[in-house]
């Protein structure tokens, strides 16, 4: 049993590791967010090994960004950009462990052999994980960075922006991870591989 959590450890923390590197391979926005692959880590995880695992990767992957100074700060007093901070790159990608709640569905589909429920359940995952993040990203438009929005409302602003860019994160993390864990369901069952 203690093998087995340090196993899990392990693997947090390489998936973690990975979706940093991952994170800094892409382009940013100018007011901060960026398209990348961070999601794919974070997915794989959540799959794996349950929400609990997505969630600590994605905690992880956050504390790699602040530890090497990967963060954008909000043009506001420092106790505001703490919780700005937190939002953006703590929650956020924590929130992306939730991937992990489709885990069983996937199972189920995969000892039943159907691709299709395999594929739906990926994609169900893919998803929740990215609007998730996307609504993080969005109230800290809204709370943290109005002044970028000028004239425009700010709630209608936070929503677009964050939209351009996590829309494409959105699609490469379900192909991604779609493609990854149906063509090698390996990677969610522990004990195959």
């Amino acid at each position: 049993m203690r093998n087995q959590k340090i196993i899990i450890m392990i693997e947090i923390a390489l998936l973690a590791a990975l979706g940093f590197v991952l994170d800094r391979i892409g382009f940013g926005m100018p007011q901060g967010g960026s398209v990348t692959f961070v999601l794919v880590p974070i997915i794989l995880i959540a799959f794996r090994r349950g929400v609990l695992a997505g969630l600590i990767t994605g905690l992880l992957i956050g504390l790699l960004q602040l530890a090497t100074g990967n963060v954008y700060f909000a043009p506001l007093s420092f106790e505001i950009v703490i919780i700005q901070v937190f939002m953006d790159y703590f929650l956020a990608f924590m929130v992306a462990g939730f991937a992990g709640l489709f885990r069983p569905a996937f199972l189920r589909a995969y000892q039943q052999n159907k691709q299709s429920g395999m594929v739906r359940a990926v994609l169900l995952g893919s998803i929740i994980a990215a609007v998730l993040r996307y609504i993080v990203h969005v109230l800290s438009g809204i709370f943290f960075f109005g002044e970028f929005a000028g004239d425009q409302n700010v709630v209608l602003y936070s929503l677009i922006y964050n939209a351009t860019y996590m829309s494409v994160v959105l699609v490469f993390a379900a192909f991604i991870c779609t493609v990854l864990l149906v063509k090698a369901p390996r990677l969610v069952m522990p004990q195959s591989v």
